[in-house]
């Protein structure tokens, strides 16, 4: 179980969308689940991802700017 950091709501971490933060890769959404560096979890609501952006919930999470295009990958995700 892993918790959206959106909604707050803990959810089984199959149904999440994991975002990693890495020192070399910077900002990605991790489609395998397994990339190295801190990680943070979303659910693939459209309402939640929608929250991330307009709470800066990423930026908060891993205390970096999110760039645009991350926001944009994780739209194809939604719900």
């Amino acid at each position: 179980m892993r918790m959206c950091v959106a909604c707050r709501e803990m959810h089984p971490k199959k149904s999440l969308i994991r975002i990693v933060s890495s020192k070399d890769d910077g900002v990605s959404v991790d489609t395998t689940g397994k990339k190295p560096g801190k990680g943070a979890y979303v659910c693939k609501t459209k309402e939640c991802l929608e929250k991330i952006k307009k709470t800066l919930a990423l930026k908060r999470a891993f205390d970096r700017t999110i760039p645009e295009e991350v926001y944009e990958e994780l739209a194809k995700y939604a719900k």
